[in-house]
């Protein structure tokens, strides 16, 4: 195999190449010629910043010799964060991640490393390189996996929010591991992170794990109230006020209890949530969050009425929302799921606010809607309007509908709606056209694919 020539060989070749004096390139590139010189007779090491100009006057791309440079002046050289830092940061910045990995898995021996490689990930984190800094939290978690450390856990912590995906079986796997982590975080970050992992096992239907959550989250956030602890939102880096955490546990806990049915004690933690009597004297922050809370429990309080049969709420529940864009898509995931257990007429409702019926990221007052969360609603709303349909006899419209959550639920990888879609289709099957025959087959081949995938996934850890 031919030997790649060094850095140094390939800077002697283009000076020899086009006839250049060392002066004559320390002017093109800005490199000073006594440094050149040195760096050309191996009596100095290349820094980041003398690279990228030497690349830049041979009129090479960015990065060009940055393999190179791994091998010849971080892995054979003395190891030096002064090189081994800008390089990283660097290579995050072009999105050479292959060289960044590369790097940091080279150096992982030397110990010494992880906290800076952690304070780098962490920067990369608030600069949105997410990319990169997954690489280097994997890297510091692997160096660190036998220790029991705060840096560990915020490194499980920032991988759980990093790496998840519409994949639900992926989710789910991501939070199982993560979940034993929490405890060990800084107080500062364990509500965030409790956050995050209720909204997943919200997005997957874990209704008891989203119950066991949400109380240990609201235990926590009382606590911290108590002893006036600030809260931080450690994506923004703005201030959020403990009292969210309180309610939205509230909120969440009342939500477990409208899955279950129960609507009556629902209706208590709405009341808990909406009333937040013991705050006093709220800040604005504050005020801003207890308003929010009191929109959706207003929402929630019709939602909960029609739930139990009480249909005459709903044209008060459709003007509450109209005026409060935020609220009209979950709304009408809600309103549909009503319209098929009580067999309502909604059309007129679909067509005041079809613009809504789309995948869309979702907001409110105070922040975004979980993605996951969002997705997944959005999945069972295609099913609805599916069911919808049928029952009114609009067969074709509604095994589109049906077929398109089919669709979406492999995306996602749910299995209660691929489930739920099949047993659709194939109860409506006498009625649908070739066109929808013709896609079912196409998706339920999609299904089998996924299902083996699973399998032999399963079946490599056995």
């Amino acid at each position: 195999m031919q030997r790649t020539a060094t850095i140094r060989e390939q800077m002697e070749e283009f000076l020899h190449k086009h006839e250049m004096t060392i002066n004559r390139f320390a002017e093109i590139s800005g490199v000073n010629s006594g440094t050149l010189s040195n760096i050309l007779n191996g009596n100095r090491p290349i820094s980041m910043q003398q690279l990228d100009r030497i690349t830049l006057g041979m009129g090479l791309e960015e990065g060009f010799f940055y393999e190179l440079y791994i091998d010849e002046c971080i892995f054979h050289a003395t190891p030096d964060w002064r090189r081994l830092g800008p390089f990283l940061h660097r290579c995050a910045e072009l999105g050479k991640l292959n060289c960044l990995d590369k790097a940091v898995r080279m150096t992982m021996d030397n110990i010494s490393y992880s906290p800076l490689l952690f304070e780098t990930a962490e920067l990369f984190f608030k600069e949105g390189k997410h990319e990169a800094a997954v690489l280097l939290y994997k890297s510091v978690a692997e160096s660190e996996r036998f220790q029991h450390s705060e840096r560990l856990a915020l490194c499980q912590y920032r991988l759980f929010v990093l790496e998840l995906t519409d994949d639900q079986d992926a989710n789910l796997q991501a939070a199982v591991y993560f979940e034993p982590f929490v405890d060990r975080l800084d107080e500062m970050y364990q509500l965030d992170a409790l956050r995050q992992l209720i909204n997943i096992n919200v997005s997957l239907n874990r209704w008891d794990k989203v119950e066991e959550l949400a109380k240990k989250m609201g235990s926590k956030a009382k606590i911290q109230y108590q002893n006036d602890v600030k809260m931080y939102d450690l994506e923004a880096g703005e201030v959020k006020p403990l009292i969210f955490y309180i309610l939205y546990a509230q909120l969440i806990q009342a939500n477990v209890c409208r899955e279950r049915g129960n609507y009556e004690q629902g209706l208590y933690y709405v009341s808990l949530y909406m009333n937040p009597d013991w705050v006093t004297e709220p800040s604005i922050d504050e005020i801003r969050v207890i308003n929010q809370f009191k929109d959706w429990g207003e929402a929630n309080k019709y939602l909960y009425q029609l739930m139990v049969g009480q249909v005459e709420v709903l044209t008060d529940y459709v003007e509450y929302i109209s005026t409060r864009e935020n609220e009209i898509f979950t709304a009408l995931c809600n309103i549909m799921i009503a319209a098929n257990r009580f067999d309502l007429n909604v059309e007129q409702i679909l067509e005041r606010f079809e613009v809504y019926l789309i995948l869309k990221d979702q907001s409110s007052n105070i922040g975004t809607i979980n993605r996951q969360v969002n997705t997944e609603r959005y999945t069972r709303l295609l099913s609805e309007l599916g069911i919808y349909y049928l029952n009114s006899k609009n067969y074709d419209k509604g095994l589109q509908f049906i077929l398109e959550s089919l669709d979406r639920s492999i995306t996602i990888n749910s299995n209660r709606g691929m489930l739920r879609c099949m047993g659709l289709f194939e109860q409506f099957r006498d009625f649908s056209s070739y066109e929808c025959q013709k896609r079912y087959k196409t998706l339920v081949s999609e299904v089998q694919d996924l299902n083996e995938k699973k399998i032999g996934l399963s079946t490599s850890y056995i």
